[in-house]
């Protein structure tokens, strides 16, 4: 049995504590939160202890942490848990900096204590069904991935002022996916964006809409496409053109009903939020870490993932402030 201790009781804290609660040989022991309200909430519905976040990692009664705390509290969590001797499964982005990454980095590799990094969308079943399909030839060579990933609305402007902006805060996942599809790292990295949703957004510093195109050093492509805007539903799709054919996965709509009238076809609305469009996803990446925890598969993505979409991130960020194509290479 996997002891967790859960490091944030807010929205993401929720779903992984309901995550461990479907999964055999794992259980929640131990909470921790800023506030007390959804701290004991949370141990009330699993059971575990409400501790203090430095109690929490030192217990012997935790083997493994979830972080899912605020990202500036992550960089001192890590470095504790590490030091503790704790498996760390730590939400995304690792940390804002890519230079206190690689300092996570460095106590992690000398503490030799496991790490996840928690991109969930490689768990999604589609996604992974796609990844799966290009490891085995089905396409034959990548030769351009399309990302689009739209939200329903934007988040708040407080939100918008600490969140490191659309490229750190919400396309490192279509990062992150596109070096999962592409099989290999970008090269080269060229953005766009502007304020069209919200001007708020632009005046707290952001863009609400943008467009990325990432280069290999064999010339593969990757194009992804971020709006905070998406007025019908949460828009997830992914398409993977190879030299031998085309993997695409589509939507997940409210429900497989279709109707026909004289005024045409007409489907289901896009599940309309990232909870519900990806809960299956959410579950087996905690599956994925608490059977690797096992031995039994390898521990994957991990930290050094992270810095990775970090660093596409990061010059995703330049390349918009400058107007230039940034080199990686």
């Amino acid at each position: 049995m996997l002891n967790i201790g859960l490091l944030g009781c807010g929205r993401i804290g929720q779903v992984h504590a309901r995550s461990i609660g479907q999964i055999d040989g794992a259980r929640v022991t131990a909470v921790a939160d800023a506030f007390a309200e959804p701290a004991q909430t949370l141990a009330d519905k699993t059971g575990a202890n409400v501790l203090p976040a430095e109690d929490l990692i030192e217990s012997t009664d935790v083997d493994a942490v979830v972080i899912g705390t605020p990202t500036d509290t992550h960089y001192d969590l890590i470095h504790q848990a590490a030091n503790a001797g704790k498996a760390i499964f730590c939400e995304k982005p690792v940390d804002m900096s890519a230079d206190r990454i690689r300092d996570c980095i460095k106590v992690v590799e000398a503490t030799g204590v496991p790490f996840m990094t928690a991109f969930n969308r490689r768990f999604d079943p589609s996604f992974a069904n796609i990844q799966s399909r290009i490891t085995n030839g089905e396409i034959g060579n990548v030769e351009i991935v399309t990302i689009l990933s739209r939200d329903p609305s934007p988040p708040p402007i407080s939100y918008i002022k600490s969140s490191g902006g659309l490229f750190r805060d919400m396309m490192i996942h279509d990062l992150d996916m596109a070096r999962f599809l592409l099989g290999e790292e970008p090269v080269s990295v060229y953005a766009v964006g502007s304020s069209l949703v919200d001007p708020e957004i632009g005046k707290a510093g952001d863009v609400d809409t943008a467009a990325v195109t990432l280069t290999t050093a064999s010339g593969k492509i990757c194009q992804i496409s971020n709006s905070r805007r998406a007025s019908y539903g949460y828009d997830q799709r992914i398409e993977v053109h190879g030299e031998k054919g085309l993997l695409r996965a589509e939507n997940m709509l409210e429900n497989t009903v279709e109707i026909a009238t004289p005024l045409g076809f007409r489907k289901a609305p896009a599940q309309h939020f990232f909870l519900e469009r990806y809960e299956s996803a959410y579950r087996a990446e905690m599956a994925h870490f608490i059977t690797a925890m096992s031995g039994s598969e390898p521990l994957s993505p991990g930290i050094i993932d992270g810095l990775r979409a970090q660093i596409l991130a990061d010059a995703a960020d330049t390349s918009l402030k400058q107007g230039t194509v940034v080199s990686l290479a």
